[in-house]
């Protein structure tokens, strides 16, 4: 049987190494708080809307299915919090983070975390995505098995491989379809076997917010990050364009549901009160981007939270909303 922290368990076998139950109470909760920011718990809203929002479509058409609709939120879950644990331990690699940096702390950077045990919890927590993913082909059929490994594959290329994407300036790229185009319409298709243009048009925006996130965190980098040679969308355009990005993608989004809004207005597909939903979203949003253009370094961070949760506000509202008048 594997010891504890064994590579050849790297999920279970790692898991004593994560909680260490044989510790003081005290030091037990420093690693749990040492892991939780290594998970980057306040961008886990990002995963959660394309899924939440996607349910919300799907009961507002009747097409709403439980089981599916749990493993679809269980594997964008744990498909973010692999691509974010393996985002440290690649950047870690290539000397990117270093001890002290403007963002977040980062355990393996800081030695709170051993770089062999992040790397068997990501590939451990890998291996239970995909596992989560194969229970998903009953109800979507056999091709969501090659969908399946892209997006595996997609949340490793991110930061490493021959030609990692966030180092070529196609991060946001990257989280606009898997974030936004891949899970809002694959949740609504496992539930439904069919495909929307609402729902296409819902996933667009969707991946517009998401990529938000991303920016935040790359504007605030910028400088670290041209240091190490890592390229980002903000390392090649500069702060002014992606701050008007940040503040142009909110307005974006809202504004490709237009036709939505407008069936609101004119039919009541929906209660008109509904059309408060993107006024609230985009107050917020405003505000968040004032104070992006008024901040510098480490007062950036709580606006990488802000941002998700503008994008989860948003969703949650909409969501209830399509529930309740199913």
């Amino acid at each position: 049987m594997p010891k504890k922290g064994d590579a050849r368990c790297p999920l279970l076998g790692n898991l004593f190494v994560i909680l260490q139950p044989h510790l003081p109470v005290k030091t037990m909760k420093r690693q749990i708080k040492i892991w939780l920011e290594c998970f980057r718990l306040r961008t886990l809203p990002v995963s959660l809307s394309g899924v939440v929002i996607a349910i919300g479509l799907a009961k507002w058409h009747h097409h709403f299915q439980l089981t599916p609709a749990l493993l679809c939120l269980v594997f964008a879950l744990l498909a973010q919090i692999v691509s974010n644990t393996a985002n440290e331990y690649f950047d870690y690699l290539q000397g990117t983070d270093k001890p002290g940096r403007v963002g977040p702390r980062r355990g393996v950077t800081e030695g709170d975390i051993k770089p062999t045990t992040l790397r068997n919890v990501t590939f451990g927590l890998l291996a239970l995505a995909c596992a989560v993913g194969c229970c998903l082909i009953p109800y979507g059929g056999w091709w969501l098995l090659p969908v399946g490994i892209v997006i595996a594959l997609a949340a490793l290329a991110y930061s490493t491989g021959p030609y990692p994407l966030s180092y070529h300036a196609l991060g946001e790229l990257t989280v606009f379809i898997f974030f936004g185009i891949v899970p809002v319409n694959l949740t609504y298709y496992v539930q439904s076997l069919r495909w929307d243009p609402l729902v296409l048009l819902m996933s667009i925006t969707t991946g517009l917010l998401a990529v938000n996130v991303l920016l935040i965190n790359n504007y605030r980098d910028v400088d670290d990050d041209r240091e190490s040679g890592k390229t980002t969308s903000v390392v090649k355009f500069g702060r002014t364009p992606a701050a008007f990005a940040y503040l142009l993608n909110g307005y974006t989004g809202m504004a490709i549901l237009s036709a939505f809004w407008f069936m609101i207005a004119a039919f009541k597909v929906l209660p008109v009160w509904t059309l408060i939903i993107p006024v609230i979203y985009l107050v917020l949003h405003t505000v968040t981007w004032y104070r992006l253009k008024h901040r510098d370094g480490a007062a950036l961070n709580p606006l990488l939270g802000e941002t998700a949760r503008n994008m989860l506000i948003f969703t949650l509202l909409l969501t209830i909303v399509l529930i309740i008048y199913s």
